[in-house]
């Protein structure tokens, strides 16, 4: 296993529904060909019908892709802005650094999943 370094973690939690396609343009765009999706459920701050003694909680995304740190702010930006995190309520996008991670392939005979 390939071990690297110099790599910046990049999490998202956005909008249900929204990974999948972010994933994809990853691919395309960046060539970038893994990273997990998680759900989670969560009200916001100022989400109204907490206001109301609701508490209503709606199911959100939790993208984690990891990347060199030279594609970083790049990879950064395009997932800001497709995601729509640049809306109100759409979520939020942060990265970190890492001392290290572990690569991986996926098999090269391995069908395409359709969509």
């Amino acid at each position: 296993m390939e071990k690297l370094t110099n790599h910046k973690l990049i999490t998202s939690i956005m909008q249900k529904g929204t990974g999948r396609k972010i994933l994809h343009g990853l691919r395309t765009e960046f060539n970038i060909t893994t990273g997990n999706i998680n759900m989670g459920r969560g009200a916001g701050k100022y989400n109204p019908m907490i206001k109301r003694g609701k508490g209503e909680q709606t199911e959100k995304e939790l993208l984690t892709v990891i990347v060199p740190e030279h594609q970083a702010d790049e990879v950064f930006e395009y997932i800001f802005f497709e995601a729509e995190i640049n809306e109100p309520h759409h979520g939020i996008v942060f990265q970190s650094s890492l001392m290290c991670a572990t690569g991986y392939q996926l098999p090269e005979d391995l069908a395409e999943e359709e969509d």
